[in-house]
């Protein structure tokens, strides 16, 4: 799998449709991903365990964040961090960064 993505509508993944994505994501402390929004797509962070930095906020394990499409958001790890990620639905090229 890519990044951790492992359903969605995309090649490869575990199960392919276009309903939603999912992506187990793995970060060490200090990795961040650029300012960014979804047009379509609504993503919801599952925070499994570390602590990140998203919306201007501090979340910690069991945070669940939902974004709204066009709701921008930037990403910075505090700690090692797993989180679990999904995006309604699977939507190709629906990142744009800011």
């Amino acid at each position: 799998m890519v990044k951790g993505w492992f359903v969605g509508g995309f090649t490869p993944s575990a199960l392919k449709t276009d309903a939603f994505e999912a992506g187990l994501k793995i970060y060490k402390s200090g990795d961040s991903e650029q300012a960014h929004f979804h047009q379509i797509a609504t993503e919801i962070t599952v925070i499994a365990s570390g602590r990140v930095k998203m919306c201007g906020k501090e979340w910690g394990a069991g945070s669940i964040i939902v974004l709204s499409p066009g709701e921008i958001t930037d990403f910075t790890a505090i700690e090692d961090t797993h989180t679990v990620v999904i995006k309604v639905p699977s939507v190709a090229d629906d990142k744009y960064v800011v």
